[in-house]
């Protein structure tokens, strides 16, 4: 009776700690993901505007993850994550002065999942 108990209130000390634990992965991952994010946003930004549309919309697969060189990251920690990056030229926006056309912005979305599931997501008009 005095194991059962004892084995009762262990489970009760350890099991906020297992929670704790997970919760702190998941943190990382969340973080991870945001600077991936983050990372590919940056270099779409960096290319000029009549080749972004071209040039990044698609996907990196899970585990497919490429640096900045264009190398695919070999760390295990990036082993799940996959971006995929949307591009659409000619955004109107009602700002505009004038006419709905021509339009002069991208809209970039560059999502990062993580097993699938999404993590992050970033959007930015860009002008032309």
């Amino acid at each position: 009776m005095a194991l059962v108990i004892l084995g009762m209130a262990a489970a009760g000390v350890l099991l906020p700690f297992s929670n704790g634990a997970s919760v702190q992965a998941e943190g990382l991952r969340m973080t991870l993901a945001a600077k991936l994010a983050d990372d590919l946003m940056e270099r779409i930004i960096a290319t000029p505007p009549g080749q972004i549309v071209a040039t990044w919309d698609g996907a990196e697969a899970q585990g497919q993850v490429k640096d900045a060189g264009g190398t695919v990251f070999t760390d295990p920690m990036y082993a799940n994550f996959s971006r995929r990056a949307t591009c659409h030229d000619n955004v109107y926006v009602p700002q505009q002065s004038g006419p709905p056309w021509p339009c002069d912005y991208i809209l970039v979305s560059v999502q990062t999942s993580y097993q699938g599931r999404e993590m992050a997501l970033i959007s930015r008009l860009i002008s032309k």
